[in-house]
């Protein structure tokens, strides 16, 4: 029976959807299927949904924020991952760096893209919504910021990020990381196990 591949609908501004990245690897060689990574704008899903970030939900509620640390905590442990280092440029504008990552599809370098994009937003951190800190950062990583730029401008390009944003709202997203299995969703990176058990069968 062939396994469902998992869908994993990501934001480079968000951490979670980071440490989500950095613990699929390992899922994936446990399960035996690829997740299929899907661009999509946070910024884009929020305000579709009058949702906001952690940062500003969190802000002043006692206890709550201090609850999340140690559950981040938890999944660095579970999943034996590096915790990311917090971006002092919070919240970046990834709006770019999105499209960047649809023109990276279109280019065959989505996958070098992606880690690249990630390591300096959350492990070397960056002000990745400046342009020339952004050429500079992709550059050291091997890859050809200005095509990818170029690229990134296109209508086709924008309409993809469009729709790949909408289409999540529709299937009932409304933050990152969501994933789904099939029509099944799941939305935080805590349901990774979750994810891992309905694609094997658990």
């Amino acid at each position: 029976m062939t396994r469902i591949a998992p869908q994993f609908l990501f934001d480079f501004g968000s951490p979670n959807a980071y440490l989500s990245h950095l613990a699929i690897p390992a899922i994936e060689q446990r399960i035996g299927v690829k997740f299929e990574y899907v661009p999509i704008l946070l910024g884009g899903i929020f305000k579709s949904t009058n949702n906001r970030s952690p940062a500003e939900t969190l802000a002043g509620i006692k206890n709550k924020r201090e609850f999340q640390q140690v559950e981040t905590e938890r999944f660095i442990k579970r999943f034996k991952v590096q915790p990311y280092v917090w971006n002092p440029h919070f919240p970046v504008n990834t709006l770019n760096l999105m499209r960047m990552a649809i023109a990276a599809q279109a280019e065959g370098v989505f996958e070098a893209y992606v880690e690249a994009a990630f390591h300096h937003m959350w492990r070397e951190p960056k002000k990745m919504d400046d342009p020339e800190v952004v050429a500079k950062a992709l550059a050291s990583s091997g890859l050809d910021a200005q095509k990818l730029f170029a690229r990134a401008q296109e209508p086709e390009v924008k309409g993809k990020l469009i729709r790949n944003t909408e289409e999540a709202v529709a299937r009932g997203a409304f933050g990152s990381p969501t994933f789904f299995v099939g029509n099944e969703m799941f939305f935080g990176k805590e349901q990774l196990r979750e994810v891992e058990e309905m694609v094997s069968g658990k």
